[in-house]
């Protein structure tokens, strides 16, 4: 009888297994579905806005510089580099190359007057076929050259990323323990955690004159942990449990840029707007086009259903979380 058992057991397992590995295979077929996918993509989260600790006060000004009428200066964006050098093992860059990226929409949220002058091709294309008379904007006419005809920008933000120091500070623990005994249980337990940071260095610059109005330098620390946990023991010298569980969490690098940005440019503009300190905040502007996705100019006359902070709004325009256009898609509209 036991060897019957035995046997069973020997054969019973690896159908097990052929069946489990036949379950999961079928998550993903090499023929296309009825809707024309091989398989559903995970996930389906919204897409929802980026902000930094700093972005409120960007808000802020925003709706400061619109409540108080103030005539912002213009303000280009140039190249903000990665000085760092520090590369990845499988290739690329650790550091985002988008820093100038992120403080063009610093400013936006600022509600500051931004010229473009970090990516001019489109433009300069435009001006060509402009020049050689192939352009038209409508009727049999072509569009004319007229000189004066793009603003000039008052100051333009230059710099760059210098530092990125991995480990400045670690600490954690170890520990194993059990049983001496075979069929007694054992166990682990570890946990760590360790700091990095980044660092940059920005400079404000007269474009009339080329003087260095402004220079800012700052830093900014990043934490990451470690934690696990877990236990092997014998049952009756013929089942074994083997189990463990753990987690690990870094501080994102690239957010930590764009909150070292967001401060630097909160700093710049509250110079510009000639404000002197968060007391400003103490209002809200509900018809401000300002919020933490940017700044926009308002084509049509809809500012109060559509404005910066609406853009902040997760379920807005979601196909399975905004009604309107779950109603769209049933056909349930008019």
């Amino acid at each position: 009888m036991i060897r019957k058992a035995a046997l069973y057991a020997q054969t019973r397992i690896p159908a097990l297994l052929v069946v489990g590995a036949l379950a999961l295979s079928a998550c993903a077929s090499p023929t296309a579905g009825r809707n024309g996918l091989y398989a559903q993509p995970a996930g389906g989260a919204p897409v929802t806005a980026n902000p930094t600790p700093y972005s409120a006060a960007l808000t802020c000004l925003g709706s400061f510089s619109r409540a108080s009428d103030i005539q912002a200066p213009r303000i280009a964006v140039g190249r903000i580099i990665d000085y760092t050098g520090k590369t990845e093992i499988e290739g690329g860059t650790k550091i985002t190359q988008g820093a100038s990226l992120m403080a063009i929409s610093a400013f936006a949220k600022a509600g500051a007057r931004l010229v473009e002058r970090y990516d001019t091709s489109v433009s300069e294309l435009e001006l060509k076929y402009a020049n050689n008379k192939l352009i038209s904007d409508g009727g049999d006419s072509y569009r004319k050259i007229k000189a004066g005809s793009i603003p000039g920008s008052d100051f333009y933000l230059v710099g760059g990323i210098t530092e990125l120091n991995f480990n400045i500070a670690s600490s954690g623990i170890d520990a194993f323990g059990g049983g001496v005994a075979v069929d007694k249980p054992k166990g682990f337990i570890r946990a760590s955690t360790y700091v990095m940071n980044i660092g940059l260095d920005l400079r404000l610059v007269d474009t009339r004159s080329l003087e260095v109005v402004d220079v800012i330098s700052y830093q900014k620390q990043i934490v990451g942990y470690e934690v696990g946990a877990g236990i092997f023991a014998f049952f009756n010298y013929q089942n074994i449990i083997d189990v463990s569980a753990g987690g690990k969490s870094l501080e994102p690098i690239q957010l930590a840029v764009r909150s070292a940005i967001e401060r630097a440019v909160l700093e710049m503009t509250a110079n510009l707007y000639g404000v002197t300190g968060p007391e400003v905040c103490s209002y809200d502007d509900p018809l401000s086009t300002t919020g933490t996705t940017g700044n926009f100019i308002n084509a049509h006359n809809t500012l109060e259903a559509n404005n910066g902070y609406t853009r902040q709004e997760p379920s807005r325009w979601h196909s399975d979380r905004d009604t309107n256009i779950r109603n769209f898609l049933r056909g349930s509209y008019d």
